[in-house]
């Protein structure tokens, strides 16, 4: 039977090198969905859209798995939103933690879902499935974002409706947040479907571009190299797909050492 180790047996094992941080919020959605939220170690900085290694020592030994940080770089905690996978090494455990439980950290973020990976442009796509909105609610909720960009469209298409709360929340809560609401007021712009449900806009984010249903929807042009720039996190599968959408309307991908008109996210929680 796997233990999650607590207390003084906890503190003997943690790795050097490694922050041991403590969970100050928990909330979940769903049955399949959660949020949660950590102290932040002084020394730690990232990038807004950078994910981290996070983990809880399971019977004695540290597991980790790689998780996008969704508080933007300014905040003073660290929120994470992460699926419940029932026999998920790790997922199966994580889903039960509650306020004052130690969380593990390994010290150095990373990642290629940040602005300084594209080149510049007008209005910024973000294509997300799931839990991959939460590079995007880091990136939602930073002032540079709005700085870069004219317009900022996030893409947030789940099994369910109620799998779509998280997205609405963060949404909602920042056009009342003193730092950035005045930023994202007319900028920010939040388009949800579901693949399993009834709803206004239901498939696959991809079938809605290539059927042009998205841009008609917004009331945008369709994708152009010379303006639009997209980031991508989601389902192995589609990202594939999303990807070969943006190359076929010209865009490129891009990496942090070589920015371009698209990026996309490969780590993944499971």
């Amino acid at each position: 039977m796997n233990v999650i180790m607590r207390g003084e047996e906890l503190a003997a094992a943690i790795p050097e090198n490694v922050h041991a941080e403590k969970v100050t919020a928990v909330k979940h959605y769903t049955d399949r969905l959660f949020q949660f939220r950590i102290t932040r170690p002084s020394s730690f900085r990232f990038r807004s859209g950078e994910f981290v290694m996070i983990g809880l020592m399971i019977d004695g030994k540290p597991l980790y798995r790689a998780y996008s940080i969704a508080s933007p770089s300014w905040d003073e905690e660290l929120e994470f939103f992460s699926i419940k996978v029932p026999d998920g090494p790790l997922t199966q455990h994580l889903q039960k933690i509650e306020v004052g439980d130690t969380i593990l950290m390994k010290k150095k973020p990373t990642g290629t879902l940040v602005n300084d990976a594209l080149v510049p442009g007008k209005r910024l796509y973000m294509f997300s499935t799931g839990t991959g909105i939460a590079p995007f609610a880091s990136l939602i909720r930073d002032p540079e974002t709005y700085e870069k960009f004219e317009e900022v469209i996030l893409t947030h298409t789940c099994r369910n409706v109620d799998e779509l709360k998280y997205g609405e929340d963060l949404v909602a809560a920042i056009g009342e947040d003193p730092l950035i609401g005045e930023l994202a007021q007319g900028k920010l712009r939040l388009y949800n479907s579901v693949t399993r449900e009834d709803y206004p806009r239901t498939g696959r984010i991809t079938d809605l571009i290539e059927s042009g249903k998205l841009f008609d929807d917004l009331g945008v042009p369709k994708l152009d190299p010379a303006v639009d720039r997209g980031m991508i996190c989601g389902s192995m599968e589609m990202i594939r797909d999303t990807k070969v959408l943006l190359e076929k309307n010209g865009l490129t991908e891009g990496a942090n050492n070589k920015p371009a008109e698209f990026v996309v996210e490969r780590a993944f929680v499971g």
